[in-house]
């Protein structure tokens, strides 16, 4: 998971660096920035009229470019990103979708239920034609639509009763708006009763209702009042202009925000004492000032900062924040995390899809269930200074200049989806490679497979699970025996009881005690080789230098030496065993003879028993292998108390027997340990 974190980061911060360089390209090509003011008689009258649409002013009655050109000095400052966007959103040439309401219920879930927005729905009567053609309709659609204003059709012989029921006897148009300031407040309905049915005309009606929710000034004592006036909202802004209304996008802006940030209009137009408003720190109009606990911050200052409904948006989200804009977020933050597992997953095609998709479950799913508790702590009442603590951290982060390129980033890439895709297909491709890399270099054979040879070890894993009840739920390496014999299904088959054999982890065997075999006074190899004959000495003079080496070999080098055999190498040699091939894994009938005689019998000299363990029981013979314990061979023991040779009781667990050979006691399990039995002082040593 912090290797996904880390590369997601990583991508976010090529992703800033990749604007920025794009900054400067167009820096370099055209000689201005995104941020440069734009002198709007430089502009010709189509640009002038594109920005007007865009910010939502009508310009219906202005032939003239001089009129034209001060309405948009009037409404604020515009920036040369702001004229790219409104340019290039006219070229754009998006069919806007718009709902067809299937009766009561559908219009009742879409528009009377939507607290926070505007719907604008033509109603076609029965047997009756459409107030607005469906030629103005689509243009109507499109323009609205700039303003988050959503558009509908509610055609009456789907559902004649609600629309007698409404009083729809003729087609007209209906509007909805919230009905008061307060969040998730009622909503109304509005009827269109002009005459003229031009989209121009139907759009100033629309702007007009939107504009009357807004607090509107018009005098420097009311501006007093409500500069110093009680705070009810923790966010104010306001726009100074000199305009008969606010534009559509600050009008719409207010119906979105609706209980979350006030939105007031002061008119300077026919201010004769502008003082006050040099008090207060407003030294210009048009301005957009926004009034926060903290102070005031001027809106258009800073990078991304345009008079558009986009913008404004992302910064106002961005200060006053819904939980469900936090959940949104956090849901995408996790998605685009899981998807670079599909390229930090190396091997088979398959695989990286298979493991894609139990990532993005598992952590969708544990999002969710870590908002569940979130959503109840929020509700606490005690927690209106924590919640105002985190508001007032938004407020001091998202007001500096590096929130300001954050958000201009995000508006940049969310316009131009392809780059951001093609960006992270490139940088998961990149991970993809220098994962590849390094796997390469550490000898991993999982980089090499193939989709069949992965679908054959996951129905493998799948098989063993399913033919075996699961004991442990620890993650352990399962070397299935079909492979080695295919029979061993048929024979599964006809004894269904087999099936029920528990699948045991092989990582307890690590655990087992082991020592050396030891006797008192066993002469040393040294000693023993010197007593045999020349003829024998010289033969095996190899294997004394193999044997030598051996003793001194650890305990942990005697198990991965088992591990490395159980992997398919052969598993003992004659020539480096400790038990000098007098118990050493033997093919079926065959024997092998002792290499050094008597060497090392039981019956020559005591057993050492100090070196024994206290819990294990006294014996001289393995009775896996038949064999008596030869000096200085390797002995584990189990927790039953039984002791056999290191390699023949690991291969008899590896081969899936978890018990004790002689009293069938689970291998895994602890066991009383086994008590010596102490000799009375009276008894007579034997």
């Amino acid at each position: 998971m912090w290797v996904k974190l880390c590369c997601l980061l990583l991508y976010f911060l090529a992703l800033f660096v990749l604007a920025r360089v794009f900054e400067a390209v167009a820096w370099y090509e055209s000689g201005f920035l995104a941020t440069q003011l734009v002198d709007p008689v430089a502009l010709s009258f189509r640009k002038l009229r594109t920005i007007l649409e865009c910010r939502g002013l009508g310009h219906s009655g202005l032939p003239e470019k001089k009129d034209v050109r001060e309405l948009v000095e009037k409404s604020g400052d515009l920036m040369e990103g702001e004229l790219y966007s409104a340019l290039k959103e006219e070229e754009a040439s998006e069919s806007v979708s718009s709902t067809n309401f299937s009766g009561e219920m559908h219009f009742y879930e879409l528009v009377e239920d939507t607290k926070d927005g505007i719907w604008l729905v033509q109603v076609i009567a029965n047997d009756r034609s459409p107030l607005v053609g469906k030629v103005h309709w689509e243009k109507m659609v499109k323009k609205v639509s700039r303003f988050g204003i959503r558009t509908g059709t509610f055609n009456c012989s789907s559902d004649p009763r609600y629309c007698r029921r409404r009083g729809w006897l003729k087609s007209t148009l209906i509007m909805s708006v919230p009905q008061t300031n307060t969040s998730k407040g009622k909503v109304m309905l509005k009827e269109y009763s002009g005459r003229r049915v031009e989209v121009e005309h139907i759009f100033k009606w629309i702007t007009a209702h939107a504009a009357s929710r807004i607090k509107t000034i018009s005098s420097s004592q009311h501006l007093k009042e409500e500069w110093n006036g009680s705070e009810r909202y923790r966010l104010k802004i306001y726009l100074f202009a000199s305009l008969d209304q606010p534009p559509a996008f600050f009008s719409a802006l207010s119906v979105k925000f609706t209980g979350r940030v006030e939105f007031i209009f002061v008119n300077v137009e026919n201010w004769d004492n502008k003082s006050y408003m040099a008090e207060i720190g407003v030294y210009k109009t048009p301005s957009y000032i926004l009034r926060t606990p903290e102070g005031i911050y001027r809106y258009g200052n800073h990078t991304g900062e345009f008079l558009s409904l986009r913008a404004m948006d992302s910064f106002l989200r961005s200060l006053q924040p819904e939980v469900n804009d936090l959940f949104v977020l956090s849901l995408v933050l996790v998605n685009l995390m899981a998807w670079m597992d599909l390229f930090i997953t190396q091997g088979a095609t398959i695989k990286r899809f298979v493991v894609l998709i139990s990532t993005l479950g598992t952590y969708n799913s544990l999002l969710i269930i870590s908002w569940l508790p979130v959503l109840g702590f929020l509700q606490l009442p005690y927690l209106d200074s924590f919640y105002e603590y985190s508001l007032k951290l938004f407020r001091y982060s998202n007001t500096t200049t590096l929130a300001s390129w954050v958000r201009a980033d995000w508006m940049f890439y969310s316009s131009h989806p392809a780059l951001f895709l093609s960006t992270y297909l490139g940088h998961g491709l990149l991970i993809d490679y220098f994962e590849k890399k390094r796997r390469r270099n550490n000898n991993t054979d999982e980089v090499n497979a193939n989709n069949l040879e992965w679908l054959s070890s996951l129905w493998d894993w799948y098989t063993s699970y399913l033919f075996h009840p699961i004991a442990s739920f620890q993650h352990f390496p399962f070397d299935s025996d079909w492979d080695e014999d295919p029979d061993l299904f048929l024979e599964r088959l006809a004894f269904p009881d087999l099936w029920l054999h528990p699948l045991i982890p092989t990582d307890y065997i690590k655990n087992l005690p082991m020592w050396r075999f030891k006797c008192l006074g066993a002469r040393s190899e040294e000693e023993m080789l010197e007593t045999l004959p020349d003829s024998e000495s010289d033969s095996d003079s190899e294997s004394k230098e193999v044997f030598s080496s051996d003793k001194d070999i650890s305990e942990d080098d005697e198990l991965s030496t088992f591990q490395r055999h159980s992997e398919g190498e052969p598993r003992c040699r004659a020539e480096t065993c400790p038990c000098a091939g007098k118990y050493c894994h033997r093919e079926p009938g065959e024997r092998r003879a002792r290499s050094y005689g008597s060497y090392g019998s039981a019956g020559d000299a005591e057993p050492d028993w100090s070196a024994w363990p206290s819990a294990m029981l006294r014996c001289t013979e393995c009775v896996v292998c038949l064999e008596n314990f030869a000096e200085g061979c390797l002995l584990m023991g189990l927790p039953c108390g039984h002791v056999f040779h290191q390699n023949c009781i690991v291969m008899w667990l590896a081969g899936g027997r978890h018990c004790c050979p002689v009293c069938r006691w689970a291998s895994y399990k602890t066991k009383q340990p086994y008590t010596h039995p102490q000799p009375l002082a009276n008894d007579a040593p034997s």
